[in-house]
């Protein structure tokens, strides 16, 4: 896909597994097991996807998955399989390094999400992307480094403190226009200060809505999950945002949906809807 100066390219960096009671809040399982089958452990599969943009001068990774810091015993607890597919080996599949990244944009500071912006060289961690710098809302990292009981399990801080020591992290605060084809767009529902990303150019618009809605299942606004931090905020937030996507013919793209990369929508009689699904550009 074209948009703007970039080309957009799907990242994919492996697959892990969330309790669909979690994923899905006050849905009953009857109605969320129809599209996302649980495990044997109630666990639902999803992805780690990503984005990369690619110019003349740039190459933005937005997002970095799940990471390779994990212990066996949280393997286990998260299902968390990089055999089909990795960071590293989308990267290769484009010619690409780490070091070719030029900049990081994460739209909040969730394990799943921020997990592989940091590596370790040997005994000590560095940033995973020596050449990039990475961008994160200054209310977000705050908040990530003094979570609330409710979700302080979601952060792992080796995934983003160093970030922070090392010089490299770069606090925004608020919605701005990174560049002509970039729009920050600011939201809190799930957590405080989730930067969603708009790229778009004269004639196509391609929406990263990340975990406002993390899978195609979660287009219906009842669909929401229990992490989110400020639920009521989460539905207004969707109304919203499918609003100005369906009168804009925006293309949702997915960071979680274990089959489906991107959606444009519809309006129906029930709301709006999902109307074509790809899973690839």
């Amino acid at each position: 896909m074209k948009i703007g100066k970039y080309t957009v390219h799907i990242i994919d960096s492996g697959y892990f597994g969330l309790d669909g009671g979690a994923m899905f809040g006050v849905v009953p399982k009857p109605l969320w097991e129809k599209t996302n089958p649980a495990d044997e452990q109630n666990r639902i599969k999803l992805a780690a996807r990503n984005l990369l943009l690619v110019s003349d001068s740039k190459k933005i990774l937005f997002d970095t998955g799940m990471g390779n810091k994990w212990s066996e015993k949280n393997k286990k607890i998260y299902a968390v399989d990089h055999v089909s597919s990795s960071l590293e080996r989308s990267l290769s599949g484009l010619n690409l390094t780490r070091g070719d990244i030029t900049d990081v944009i994460i739209t909040h500071l969730h394990f799943d999400h921020s997990g592989g912006c940091t590596v370790y060289n040997n005994s000590k961690l560095e940033p995973a992307f020596p050449n990039a710098t990475y961008y994160i809302q200054k209310q977000q990292y705050q908040w990530a480094v003094n979570p609330s009981e409710k979700d302080q399990g979601s952060f792992f801080k080796d995934d983003f403190v160093p970030l922070k020591e090392e010089g490299v992290l770069l606090q925004i605060e608020g919605e701005k226009k990174f560049d002509d084809e970039i729009d920050l767009i600011v939201v809190h529902g799930h957590t405080f200060g989730q930067q969603l990303l708009k790229i778009s150019d004269l004639s196509n618009t391609l929406f990263y809505c990340c975990d406002l809605f993390p899978t195609v299942s979660h287009i219906p606004i009842p669909y929401m999950m229990g992490y989110d931090i400020q639920p009521l905020i989460t539905v207004e937030e969707k109304k919203k945002l499918l609003k100005t996507a369906l009168d804009e013919d925006w293309k949702l793209f997915f960071a979680h949906d274990p089959e489906i990369a991107y959606a444009t929508l519809k309006s129906t009689d029930k709301g709006i809807r999902v109307k074509d699904r790809f899973n690839s550009f």
